[in-house]
């Protein structure tokens, strides 16, 4: 069940439409449509000695929301209606989060239209959205290290020496392997950030459970930024559809280093359940920190 959404504004402003609640709004949402899963375009090719037609692709459409808001005397019916304008402005981009019992989710969208029927006697508001991505995403981002801490240091304690550093509080333990477990609707991809600590060459990471390998050359990279990885670079992957880049972030400056990628790498996408992540690297695999942040994806509500 519905039980509320926000609206923001491209100000950042925002609005809270609690659906038991409107007294507090001064808007009750009398209907929402386009928060299920949207349409799918199903491709394919006529062949002429072929009966039917073979598939060739399939692609979601964007979403469009449509909302009917009817207004309150809150402090009147005017004033509520002019709140319309304000939160929902022509031709801007701006955000719904929509809370259920189980899920809070968002999406961006630009408002088409709102259309105000003044004359009515009971008058509402019909704001139509069209919202490019075809799906809701999870309102935060899950982050996994690679890495763990280990606490090693234990009260009583005794240094034995004046002059050497004894006593070793943590012990930082990197892992090459790990389980990633997505539990949004649709694939999606991922974000994988590795910090560098030291010389590092040729670095090879898996997706597992796919088959699919991304390898970044690390001779390649050093004829893009004339020199080798070093302690403090950053190599930033973004594998989300419409979104993908690989950036070096050195010296307080991203450099685009997508010519580096190996000519047979795969763009990683999670699937639903169990994804089994890992890497390699000829040379300083121990001086690599990954992280790995996404979010999840829905088709509805």
């Amino acid at each position: 069940m519905i039980k509320k959404i926000t609206v923001t504004n491209h100000l950042g402003e925002y609005k809270e439409f609690e659906l038991a609640r409107p007294d507090k709004s001064g808007f009750i949402a009398e209907k929402v449509d386009g928060l299920g899963p949207v349409k799918a375009n199903i491709l394919t090719t006529a062949v002429a000695t072929t009966d039917g037609s073979p598939y060739n692709s399939a692609r979601a459409t964007p979403r469009n929301i449509v909302l009917r808001l009817k207004f309150l005397m809150n402090p009147t019916v005017e004033d509520i209606r002019q709140e319309t304008y304000k939160y929902f402005p022509l031709k801007q981009r701006i955000k719904l989060t929509i809370e259920t019992d189980n899920r809070i989710s968002e999406v961006y969208g630009y408002v088409e239209s709102n259309e105000p029927q003044i004359f009515e006697e009971n008058e509402y508001a019909i704001i139509s959205l069209i919202c490019p991505d075809s799906y809701l995403q999870s309102i935060t981002e899950t982050l996994i290290p690679l890495s763990n801490i280990t606490p090693l240091f234990e009260f009583p304690f005794s240094n034995e020496s004046l002059n050497e550093k004894l006593i070793i509080i943590s012990s930082l333990e990197n892992k090459t392997r790990t389980t990633i477990t997505y539990n949004g609707d649709s694939e999606v991809g991922m974000q994988i950030s590795i910090h560098i600590l030291g010389l590092v060459k040729m670095i090879t990471m898996y997706l597992i459970n796919k088959r699919q390998e991304m390898k970044i050359d690390t001779n390649k990279l050093r004829d893009i930024i004339g020199r080798d990885l070093k302690e403090g670079d950053e190599i930033i992957i973004n594998t989300n559809k419409g979104y993908k880049s690989i950036r070096l972030f050195a010296n307080g400056e991203y450099t685009n280093i997508l010519n580096c990628l190996d000519k047979h790498t795969n763009w990683f996408q999670l699937s639903k359940g169990n994804n089994e992540f890992s890497y390699v690297a000829e040379e300083g695999e121990s001086l690599m920190n990954f992280a790995i942040s996404f979010r999840n994806i829905y088709e509805g509500v």
